[in-house]
């Protein structure tokens, strides 16, 4: 029986597209690892959220509603 493999690509640094560096996996270097926390600490990378909804998905009732002012 011949199993057939998957073939493996070079895994590439997402920040400047080197080779990877086993020892900053999954970057090529500090550097790139560096430039990647200070992205996600700065808030260049974000999680979109919607505000308008509650964890269950309902819209929280509005306190002005029936408020004459």
């Amino acid at each position: 029986m011949n199993a057939i493999e998957p073939r493996q690509t070079a895994a590439r640094c997402p920040i400047c597209g080197k080779p990877v560096e086993p020892a900053f996996r999954p970057f090529c270097s500090k550097r790139c690892a560096d430039i990647d926390l200070n992205r996600w600490l700065s808030g260049v990378y974000a999680v979109p959220a919607k505000e308008d909804e509650d964890e269950d998905g309902a819209r929280p009732a509005d306190s002005r509603e029936g408020d004459p002012s």
